[in-house]
């Protein structure tokens, strides 16, 4: 039986018993590595932690908000996309996976997010500010409407990419010519 726990505070934990963790927040936690497959977290929110390499297949996350959050090499594409819905204030997530998943209208703030994967995910209405996507791999990728006026790094193909009405500023929009190998200067 799954334990259920709600409106509560983790400070300093490194291990989730099993269950469902409703309107909670966990502060200074260090999941790196733990096994958090399976748990569902509804209107969470992880401040100043680290889920860095955490195992997270099937596990649920509906409206969770991360903030100054480790979250390197996350395999979101393994968790249940049911509900699925969160934010990134201030993270790094490098190497993470959101291959195929629907993350319409998330928002990426302040986030680092070199090497994602993006493959084949709907971006739409998402919004990247001031976010780095440093190699971050967009191919098939639903970017319809998506705010890219103040991300940087990115590599994005409009031929491989829907990016109908996506929004760029002047400063970034080199970042959609990266593949014709042109030179722009200012």
């Amino acid at each position: 039986m799954n334990d259920y726990f709600e409106e509560k505070s983790f400070v300093n934990q490194s291990v989730l018993k099993m269950g469902t963790y409703e309107d909670c927040n966990f502060k200074n936690c260090d999941f790196s590595n733990a096994n958090l497959s399976g748990i569902t977290f509804i209107d969470c929110e992880f401040v100043f932690c680290n889920l860095s390499m955490t195992k997270i297949k099937q596990t649920s996350f509906k409206n969770v908000n991360f903030l100054d959050t480790k979250l390197l090499g996350l395999r979101f594409d393994q968790c249940n996309t049911f509900g699925f819905e969160i934010s990134l204030d201030n993270c790094i997530a490098n190497h993470a996976s959101f291959y195929k998943l629907n993350l319409k209208n998330t928002l990426f703030k302040n986030a680092q997010l070199r090497e994602v994967d993006f493959i084949e995910a709907n971006l739409s209405k998402a919004t990247f500010d001031n976010c780095d996507l440093q190699a971050a791999v967009f191919e098939n990728t639903n970017l319809k409407e998506t705010d890219f006026r103040t991300a940087y790094n990115f590599a994005i193909n409009p031929e491989t990419n829907l990016i109908k009405k996506a929004r760029f500023s002047a400063n970034n929009i080199v970042g959609l010519l990266h593949q014709y190998d042109i030179e722009i200067e200012s």
